[in-house]
C-alpha cells in the first residue's frame, strides 16, 4: 500500500530546504501563494491577514504532547468531514507517520533555530498515486486567530498544516467546504471507503443483521482502518442543526474505538459472558456530545469495574468525545463510512489480498465500436460501448472487493469547484474464454449503486468463472479518467479488453481467417450414468472447437448437473463439427460420458437444443445414459456476440 512517492507539481521538499536555508530565507511557496486565490473561488472574507506559527505564537510545534484525536477543532469553513477524518487519522500512529512523514525532522528545533526554513510536506494518496505535497507555514488569521482547522493548544499546528496542503491539492481552501469524509480518509490511507446507509439497511430492526455490521466494524477498527458517521440532515436549516439526544446532524463524527464490553465486577465479569457492543465518536467541535444512556455521566457506567473503564479510556469531560451502545448508534445515526486498508502483504497474519489497479477512461468517439462512453445500463443501444475488464475467480467461491475511483475534475477559481460524474459499474457472467469485447447482453450477477461520489465500492461473493466488469458514467457521452481497483483472494489475472474480434495478421492469408463465431451455452444435464457406490458422479463438461477447449468445473456428487457454463470460438472452418463432453472426475483417470455433436450453423435459429448423450467415434448409438441441454448462438459477423 505505501508504495513510492512522487512529488506534486515536481517540487522537491528537501532541496527546497537545502536551498532556502543557504540563502537564510524563509520558504514562499510560489503555487499556492499567501492570498485570496489560495483562500477562495468567489467569495471573499475582508481583513484575513497570513502568518506564519512564529507570529502567531511564542514557542510552535508540530505536536504538543504528542498527536491526539483530542486535538482539532473545526475552523469557519463547513470542513467538520475533513476535520472527522483527522480524528481518525489522529488515533493510528502508522497512518499519520505516512501522512506526516519524517515528523521530527519537520518539528521546531528551539536549538537549532536557523535550521528552520517555513517548509513542510505532506503526503496524500491520489488516484492510485502517493503524493508528496510542498507548503511554506503562511497560514490564514483573523484577528490573530486561525480561521481554519486548528488545535486545542495555541502552539500546535500539526492539522492546520495537513489541511494548508490538503487545500492545496484540492485547489483552494474553499474546495474544502462540505467535501466528504470517504474522500479524505481514502487519501490518508490508500485504503478503500465503504460508505453504510443505517436507515435504508433498517439495521435498527434486524438483530442479526445489526451483529454482523458490528462485527465487520470491528474487524476493520482492529485491523487499522479508519471509520466516520453522520446523521443525514433533510434541509439546508437541518444543517448543523442539535438533537434533543445531543448529537448533531449534517455533521461528520470520527469513530475513534469499536469494542466489546464486558459488564459486572471482579471475577462475576469474568465469568459471566455478558459482553455489550459499544462504539465511541467524537465530534469535531470538540465539545456538545451524547446525553443519552453510556454519556459521560450516565448511571449505566455503574454496571462495568473500574479497570475495565480505565482500559477504555473513560473521561468525564465535555471534550466532544463518548461512548453509545451500537444498537443506540443504529437508532440515532444515518451513515457510517468504513475505510479498510486492504492487506496485500505476504508476511501478515491476517488475511491479504490479490489486488489489480487499473487505470481507465471515458472517451467519446462517433465510431461505435470506438465510442467508450455508453451510459449505464439503461441505454441498451450504447451499454456495451463503455470500458469492459475481464477478470476469473478461481475458486468455487470467492469474496470480491470492487472499487471505481473517478479523476477528481482539475478546480480553477474560473470555473469554480469541479462536479464529480455519477458513476457505477455492473459485473456480467461470461464464456470462460472469452478475450474480446462483449457485444451483447450476458447475465448480469453484480451491479454497484450509481452516485456522484468520487468512488463507489462493491462487495460481492461471485463463484468460479469469468466475469465482465463495465464501469460506466450514469448518462452517455460524459467523459472522465477513473481508477478501478478488485481484490480478490486468488489472483484474478484482470485486464482490460480492448480488441472487438481477432485481429487479422500476416499471417490471415495463409493459415485463415474466422468465419463465424459461436457462443455454446451448456444448461444442464440429466439422467446421468450411476458412477459410485453412492448412486453419484461428479460430472464436468469439456467444449472442443478447432483444436480448441473449455472446460468447466467439476459438479459434486449429482446425476443432474446444472453447468451454467459457456465457451465461445471464433471459427475458421465452419464446416467442422463443435463437440460436447462430459466426463466424470476421478481420483486415478476420469471417464468419458457420453458427447453431442453440434454443426453450429449461422442460419439455425432453434434456442436450446435437448440431446441424447452418444458414444465417441462411430459407435453413435442412443445407448448411452443422459441427455444435455444447450444453447447455440453463431453468426457471420464476428462482432454480434
Amino acid at each position: 500500500m505505501f508504495s513510492s512517492v512522487k512529488p506534486y507539481e515536481n517540487q522537491r521538499y528537501a532541496s527546497l530546504k537545502k536551498e532556502c536555508q543557504r540563502r537564510k530565507q524563509l520558504f514562499e511557496d510560489p503555487l499556492f501563494p499567501a492570498n485570496d486565490d489560495s483562500l477562495f473561488y468567489k467569495s471573499r472574507i475582508q481583513g484575513i491577514q497570513w502568518k506564519r506559527p512564529k507570529e502567531i505564537c511564542d514557542d510552535p510545534h508540530l505536536f504538543v504532547d504528542g498527536i491526539s484525536s483530542h486535538d482539532l477543532h473545526q475552523g469557519q469553513v463547513g470542513n467538520c468531514w475533513f476535520v472527522a477524518a483527522c480524528s481518525s487519522l489522529a488515533s493510528r500512529e502508522s497512518l499519520w507517520q505516512k501522512v506526516i512523514p519524517d515528523w521530527k525532522e519537520q518539528e521546531w528545533n528551539p536549538e537549532k533555530p536557523e535550521s528552520y526554513a517555513g517548509i513542510f510536506h505532506f503526503q496524500f494518496w491520489r488516484f492510485g498515486q502517493w503524493l508528496d505535497v510542498v507548503i511554506d507555514d503562511r497560514l490564514p488569521t483573523l484577528h490573530n486567530q486561525l480561521i481554519y482547522c486548528h488545535s486545542n493548544s495555541r502552539n500546535e499546528f500539526w492539522c492546520a498544516l495537513v489541511e494548508k496542503a490538503y487545500a492545496k491539492l484540492s485547489g483552494c481552501y474553499e474546495a474544502l467546504d462540505g467535501g466528504n469524509t470517504a474522500d479524505a480518509l481514502v487519501d490518508f490511507t490508500g485504503g478503500v471507503s465503504e460508505p453504510i446507509d443505517l436507515t435504508e439497511g433498517d439495521y435498527i430492526a434486524d438483530e442479526a443483521k445489526r451483529n454482523l455490521l458490528f462485527e465487520r466494524v470491528l474487524k476493520v477498527h482492529n485491523r487499522g482502518g479508519l471509520i466516520s458517521c453522520s446523521i443525514k440532515a433533510t434541509s439546508a436549516a437541518d444543517m448543523e442543526a442539535r438533537l434533543a439526544c445531543g448529537l448533531v446532524k449534517g455533521h461528520a463524527y470520527a469513530v475513534t474505538d469499536v469494542r466489546k464490553v464486558r459488564l459486572g465486577h471482579g471475577l462475576l465479569s469474568f465469568f459471566k459472558s455478558e459482553k455489550l457492543d459499544m462504539i465511541r465518536m467524537r465530534n469535531p467541535w470538540g465539545e456538545r456530545e451524547w446525553n443519552g444512556p453510556w454519556s459521560d455521566t450516565s448511571e449505566e457506567w455503574q454496571k462495568v469495574s473500574k479497570s475495565e473503564r480505565e482500559k477504555m479510556g473513560m473521561t468525564v469531560e465535555d471534550d466532544g468525545e463518548f461512548w453509545m451502545t451500537f444498537e443506540d448508534f443504529c437508532k440515532y445515526f444515518t451513515d457510517i463510512i468504513k475505510c479498510r486498508l486492504i492487506n496485500t502483504s505476504y508476511l501478515s497474519i491476517h488475511k491479504t489480498w490479490e489486488e489489480a489497479v487499473l487505470h481507465g477512461a471515458w472517451t467519446r468517439d462517433n465510431d461505435p465500436l470506438k465510442n467508450r462512453c455508453g451510459g449505464c445500463i439503461n441505454h441498451k443501444d450504447t451499454f456495451l460501448q463503455n470500458p469492459q475488464y475481464v477478470f476469473d475467480v478461481k475458486k468455487a467461491e470467492d469474496e470480491v472487493l470492487i472499487s471505481i475511483q473517478q479523476k477528481p475534475k482539475r478546480t480553477s477559481r474560473k470555473e469554480g469547484k469541479g462536479e464529480n460524474l455519477a458513476i457505477g459499474f455492473d459485473i456480467h457472467k461470461v464464456e470462460l474464454n472469452r478475450n474480446y469485447r462483449m457485444h451483447t447482453l450476458q447475465q448480469k450477477v453484480a451491479s454497484s449503486i450509481y452516485i456522484n461520489s468520487r468512488s463507489v465500492f462493491l462487495r460481492t461473493d461471485l463463484k468460479e468463472g469469468r466475469y465482465v466488469i463495465i464501469p460506466t458514467t450514469f448518462d452517455p457521452s460524459h467523459v472522465g479518467e477513473f481508477l478501478l481497483r478488485i481484490f480478490t483472494d486468488v489472483p484474478s489475472d484482470c485486464r482490460e479488453l480492448m480488441l472487438d474480434e481477432p485481429p487479422h495478421t500476416c499471417w490471415s492469408g495463409m493459415c485463415g481467417y474466422p468465419q463465424v463465431v459461436s457462443q455454446i451455452h451448456v444448461l444442464t444435464a440429466a439422467g446421468l450414468k450411476n458412477q459410485d457406490s453412492q448412486g453419484g458422479a461428479d460430472p464436468y463438461v469439456i467444449i472442443k472447437c478447432e483444436g480448441q477447449k473449455v472446460r468447466s468445473p467439476v459438479k459434486k456428487n449429482t446425476l443432474s448437473p446444472e453447468f451454467d457454463v459457456k465457451g465461445l470460438f471464433y471459427r475458421k472452418k465452419p464446416g467442422q463439427p463443435i463437440i460436447v463432453q462430459i466426463w466424470n472426475h476421478n481420483l486415478i483417470s476420469d471417464e468419458f460420458l457420453g458427447q453431442v455433436v453440434l454443426k453450429g450453423d449461422p442460419s439455425d435459429q432453434q434456442s436450446v437444443h435437448t440431446l441424447h448423450l452418444q458414444d465417441k467415434g462411430n459407435r453413435r448409438s442412443n445407448d448411452l445414459s443422459g441427455t444435455i441441454a444447450v444453447r447455440l448462438l453463431s453468426s457471420n459477423i464476428l462482432t454480434n456476440v
